[in-house]
């Protein structure tokens, strides 16, 4: 891991820019900081860390008021990442599918998000290993947020991700539905229930098939991008109970 640069942000937050061998990301950690502490990692949409980098640096200082770092990384085909052809075909097809008004297939489904899963999580955990090599990082870990079917991956995968929150309202492949009933951290999932996006009964029958023995659905009535604030509270509320 390098840092390429590093700013004070008007709370004091600490802000750095890092690269993990071609992959950039970001490292935001608490002003007052005395002893290592926990790390939250901040998953977001596909859409590149400049585009989304005002709700991310939002969702940061939240969790850095908290008493946690945070970070994030570019996804694969994202940003100033080098674009991956079949991805770009798999979205293409998505948009003309919904714009018909057609169904969404399985195929399609797996074609836009396994792959970006598979290459996706072995980064977040080199990124974890980078991050928490860091004297002032000392776990546990969550996860919040972004491709959800990323976020069952890794709480799969990886037993350094003690808890995790998870946004309901991306296409989920079957595959990873399976996965979800290896999942046993404490979830806490957040779902619009009226997304013009998300398969209202698919979200639920993925929750309904995560074998964590405590899962909260957090639903709320609007659209994908109606998530109200007490929401957020209520996510933080959730990592201060399970990572502190």
């Amino acid at each position: 891991m390098q840092f390429t640069s590093e700013q004070h942000l008007d709370d004091g937050v600490l802000e750095r820019a890092f690269t993990l061998g071609e992959i950039p990301g970001i490292l935001w950690t608490p002003a007052a900081a005395s002893a290592p502490v926990p790390l939250i990692l901040l998953g977001h949409p596909p859409l590149g860390l400049r585009t989304m980098y005002p709700r991310l640096v939002d969702r940061a200082r939240h969790c850095a008021a908290e008493g946690f770092a945070a970070a994030t990384i570019e996804l694969p085909g994202s940003g100033d990442r080098p674009r991956r052809p079949a991805a770009e075909q798999a979205r293409a097809e998505l948009r003309r599918v919904m714009e018909a008004g057609e169904p969404v297939s399985d195929e399609l489904v797996d074609a836009l998000v396994l792959p970006l899963v598979d290459t996706a999580v072995p980064e977040w955990q080199a990124a974890l290993d980078a991050l928490l090599s860091l004297p002032e990082i000392g776990g546990p870990v969550g996860y919040s947020g972004g491709v959800i079917s990323i976020g069952v991956r890794l709480a799969v995968v990886e037993p350094r991700v003690s808890a995790a929150v998870l946004f309901a309202g991306s296409f989920v492949p079957r595959a990873i539905v399976e996965e979800a009933r290896q999942v046993s951290i404490p979830l806490h999932v957040l779902l619009q229930w009226d997304d013009e996006g998300n398969d209202r009964q698919a979200a639920l029958d993925l929750f309904d098939a995560f074998g964590s023995e405590e899962k909260t659905l957090h639903a709320n009535m609007g659209g994908h991008t109606g998530v109200p604030p007490f929401a957020g509270d209520a996510a933080d509320q959730f990592f201060t109970r399970h990572l502190k």
